[in-house]
């Protein structure tokens, strides 16, 4: 698949997220964010959303939003309190996540 397509397909998910599910924030990490996917690669998105929702019914949520999917993708999906929780811990999956990967959408900008 072409670097366009690519692009194109990343932003069809994220309009998808923004619109039916309504997070915060969505970054996009793994393979394609740091720019070295493969033939196997899926899309990666950790999703940032205030809700009191239990963490694998919010990942459920998010997967029934793609029902049918034409790629791979996994969904981490965090409260922003949980993201706070993980940085004071130094949880480094998740710092390099917020660090290093491509915030694709952020709610108020």
């Amino acid at each position: 698949m072409e670097k366009t397509d690519i692009e194109e397909k990343i932003n069809e998910i994220k309009n998808r997220i923004v619109r039916e599910y309504k997070p915060e924030k969505i970054i996009l990490f793994g393979s394609y964010a740091w720019g070295e996917p493969h033939k196997d690669s899926d899309f990666d998105f950790f999703i940032i959303k205030d809700t009191q929702t239990p963490s694998l019914k919010r990942i459920e949520e998010v997967d029934r939003i793609f029902s049918r999917r034409e790629f791979p993708m996994d969904f981490l999906v965090y409260t922003p309190e949980q993201v706070e929780n993980r940085l004071k811990i130094g949880d480094l999956f998740v710092k390099d996540i917020l660090t290093n990967g491509k915030v694709l959408y952020e709610a108020g900008r």
